[in-house]
């Protein structure tokens, strides 16, 4: 068959009637073509065909034949390119490219009937409707597809705030998806059909499999890995998959989640050796240890004077049930999807172990994987030198890097193994769900009395469960009793997910802090200001009183209602104190290398940043490599302790640079030439006034530093009391997290973490089958994400004061940005139609049930 493809004419065999994107990315090599819903729901995969957009998962590569196909490779320099780089529309840049070539087409369509003029928020959403951001980076592409139409791009443009903002525009950035070096073999994972069973045999023939297996022989979800296969391409693994047969003794389940939290029911773990291998739903999962009574784990506590908070709780509710708010809150679980799905590419080469993988946290896979493979720490390196969204899903050595190593080292050949999608919704980790029982109580004065919180966290077969523990930082140091404990189920395992409890905790107690408003007659942002002793929080309280919305009209009687929320929330400080940072002279340009990787973060750009400014040399003058294991040690992206590790290493080895060079408080850009090959080292120094505790969590060591992150959140939403949807207006951010280091990455991370909360709110929600365990949102139609149409208008404002002490006076905002918003749309539904939505998220029949009672 014969077609064009950007200009140049191609001829492709399309025996077996292969799809488009499989012609486009594997036999030409344009990866900018993404495969990642594989049922045209995404548009990562977006091509034009004479001119049209078209999803490439689903058409027919013998349709192309005799046509002209472009792809983001031959949109290299186009407008709208320029303007998502300009603009900064994109973060971890997976569905960049699939955006820009629909993009193209529609700003070809507008300018030939608008003439350069600005289309708006909702010709634009329509255009691109069929398109999603995991990141969230919808506000940037409303700003860059605009001002693209508009003309802004046709000329001069400078250079973009995002380091590898051309490469992801124009799809040459690769990721390991993309990744296919000669003699490539893909891997493909046999899976377990039953929820819990024990496996006899592996019986292959003379087929090469590698066992998955935990020590015990026992599967214990849908979905578990069994073993793995290699082949030639991915349809002939998969032959060789169900080739594999694999003897079950199929055991009673454990599938009821009341059931688990009495107690009864089939044992998951049967002894102590079993639940010391259970995964972790937390950053931490069995930090704190805690009683098992059968499928139930806890309480693991983080108490302050909990019987006090009992008794006063008792006491109001006898003499002043009005001054206590109790309630039962529920959350679903939201699995992180992140659109470029976990994958690795291994190969061994004269015993030393490479690895390409998708990771947030390169060097903890490095080292890890050098103690399991019995492979000293110098000879193995791992990659990730782009990645396409985490949210804290793909760290450590998960099934997919297992697999890849094993097969890789029994072929002798490198092998892939990149999971579906409906193996990434199943198996690639979620948020679980949970249910919190609260009890808050105040005092005859309005001041907060006590609270009792109980959080069951249902993350299948994963513990550690950390919801309720984190209310103990919020609202000052009354009494409270506050006690966490896991359910554990046979059903695939949660993971953590972007401030992992701390959305899931802000649902109920941020809840239960509106109603005590309105039961004390008092304002809710003035309640919060006078409970809340965190002065960086108060400046947010102030600014957001002070918001238009805030004192609009609200309510009304009509079938469309509005109403105004606000929530608020903390974090905890966390960096890793072994962080440094390599800059080395090379033919006049400053090579900054740091075993960090850069998901979308920005981490890249902000390491060049430091250390131009540390220098006083223009930034075109830093080149920053990120993403290599041997590279000086670097942080897990998770925990927001990226920036505050990365900025203080390479302040310090700019200043040890400039030592080395000579140059003091003088010119260090006119004595790089003459500097070839000078090397420093970097450290993260410490802060001034010390750490509160240095804690082991993870290789490397993690600290927690002193001082709490804030955030506040006022949501404006449109509730139909006929359909029961809710129509999110517009969310005002303020994040109090010190000097912000590149104000417009930050902003987008901010932007999308609300957009997250949107999807957590109003949208996502896992579904199992009770009798099976099955995953039954395996699919990008069944688990809704939200689309660039489900958008607010976000206004972030940063409040960057509080942090002096921390070299570099900033730091993590990944998590803080999303905690609160959640709530803060419940808070604005209840402020709208004066029912309070319990359970998240807040379906239609949800509200239109809570309405009609």
């Amino acid at each position: 068959m014969e077609f064009e493809v950007n200009g140049v004419p191609c001829v492709v065999d399309v025996d077996g009637d292969p799809t488009a994107v499989e012609v486009v990315r594997e036999r030409l090599g344009l990866t900018g073509t993404k495969l990642v819903c594989a049922g045209g729901v995404c548009g990562a995969c977006t091509i034009q065909v004479d001119g049209e957009p078209r999803v490439a998962c689903l058409t027919p590569a013998a349709r192309l034949g005799g046509r002209r196909v472009t792809t983001a490779e031959g949109l290299a320099g186009h407008p709208v390119g320029r303007a998502f780089a300009g603009e900064d529309a994109l973060q971890c840049g997976y569905c960049t490219p699939g955006f820009v070539v629909e993009a193209a087409a529609f700003f070809e369509r507008w300018r030939a009937a608008h003439g350069r003029s600005r289309p708006g928020r909702e010709e634009i959403a329509e255009a691109l409707a069929g398109h999603l951001c995991r990141c969230g980076a919808y506000e940037g592409i409303f700003s860059a597809v605009a001002a693209a139409c508009a003309g802004d791009y046709e000329g001069e443009a400078p250079a973009p705030p995002r380091a590898e903002a051309p490469e992801k525009v124009d799809g040459s950035a690769r990721y390991t998806t993309d990744q296919r070096p000669e003699g490539l073999l893909e891997g493909v994972i046999i899976r377990s059909p039953h929820a819990h069973a024990y496996v006899r045999s592996l019986e292959a023939g003379d087929l090469p499999l590698v066992p998955l297996l935990p020590p015990d022989g026992v599967v214990r979800y849908v979905g578990q890995p069994v073993a793995a296969v290699a082949a030639p391409d991915r349809a002939s693994a998969r032959a060789a998959a169900e080739r594999v047969a694999v003897e079950y003794e199929v055991l009673p389940a454990a599938l009821d989640v009341s059931r688990s939290r009495a107690g009864e029911g089939p044992l998951v773990y049967e002894d102590k050796a079993a639940r010391k291998r259970a995964p972790g739903s937390g950053e931490a999962p069995q930090l704190t240890p805690a009683r098992w009574r059968g499928n139930r784990r806890g309480p693991s506590a983080m108490s302050k004077r909990p019987a006090t908070a009992v008794r006063r709780i008792t006491e109001a509710r006898k003499s002043s049930p009005e001054r206590v708010v109790e309630g039962l809150f529920t959350t679903a679980a939201q699995t992180h999807t992140p659109l470029e799905p976990h994958a690795c590419l291994a190969e061994w080469v004269d015993g030393a172990l490479h690895l390409e993988v998708s990771t947030q946290s390169v060097k903890q896979v490095a080292v890890l994987a050098a103690e399991r493979f019995g492979v000293p720490l110098d000879r193995v390196v791992a990659r990730a030198v782009h990645v396409g969204g985490g949210f804290g899903c793909k760290m450590g050595l998960t099934s997919d890097v297992v697999a890849a190593v094993e097969l890789a080292r029994l072929h002798g050949a490198p092998v892939r193994v990149v999971l579906d999608r409906d193996e990434e919704l199943t198996d690639g980790g979620y948020r679980p769900g949970t249910r919190i029982r609260l009890a808050m109580a105040a005092d005859a004065s309005g001041e907060l009395s006590a609270l009792a919180m109980d959080a069951d966290t249902d993350g299948g077969v994963s513990v550690g469960g950390t919801v309720a523990a984190l209310a103990r930082f919020m609202y000052g140091k009354a009494p409270r009793r506050l006690r966490d404990f896991d359910i554990v189920t046979h059903r695939p395992p949660g993971a953590p997910f972007r401030g992992p409890g701390g959305p899931t905790m802000c649902w109920a107690l941020e809840q239960a802090v509106d109603e005590m408003a309105h039961r004390l007659g008092e304002d809710p942002i003035a309640l919060r200001r006078r409970w809340d002793g965190n002065p960086k929080r108060h400046a947010l309280y102030d600014l957001a009183a002070a918001l238009p919305a805030w004192a609009g009209t609200r309510g009304g009687t009509g079938r469309f209602r509005r109403g105004v929320g606000v929530a608020a929330a903390n974090w905890l400080y966390f960096l890793d104190p072994a962080t440094e940072v390599e800059l080395t002279v090379e033919d006049g340009i400053v090579v900054a290398r740091c075993a960090v990787q850069d998901m979308g973060t920005g981490s890249r750009t902000v390491l060049r940043r430091a250390v131009a400014e540390g220098l006083g040399v223009p930034e075109d003058r830093v080149r920053a490599e990120v993403g290599h294991s041997d590279a000086a040690h670097g942080p897990t992206s998770g925990g927001s302790r990226t920036t505050p590790s990365i900025v203080p290493a390479a302040v310090d080895a700019a200043e040890r640079l400039r030592d080395a060079l000579g140059a003091g408080d003088g010119d260090v850009a006119s004595r790089l030439g003459l500097a070839q090959g000078v090397r420093v080292t970097g450290r993260r120094t410490r802060d001034h006034r010390g750490f509160v505790t240095p804690l082991n969590l993870t290789m490397g060591g993690v600290a927690i530093g002193r001082g709490f992150t804030g955030s506040v959140q006022v949501a404006e939403v449109e509730v139909d009391t006929r359909l029961g949807r809710i129509r999110p207006l517009r969310v005002w951010s303020g994040i109090a997290a010190g000097r912000i280091h590149e104000e417009r990455l930050a902003r987008s991370q901010c932007e999308g973490a609300v957009v997250q909360g949107v999807g957590y709110a109003l949208f996502e929600e896992r579904r199992t089958d009770p009798a099976t365990g099955r995953v039954l949102t395996d699919n990008l139609e069944d688990y809704r994400i939200p689309g660039i149409g489900d958008t607010p208008e976000i206004t972030v404002h940063f409040h960057q004061e509080g942090f002096a002490h921390v070299p570099g006076g900033g730091v993590g905002l990944g998590e803080i940005s999303t905690l609160p918003t959640a709530a803060a749309l419940a808070n604005a539904v209840r402020d709208a139609t004066g029912w309070r939505p319990y359970d998240m998220p807040i379906r239609p029949d949800r509200l239109l049930e809570g309405l009609a009672t």
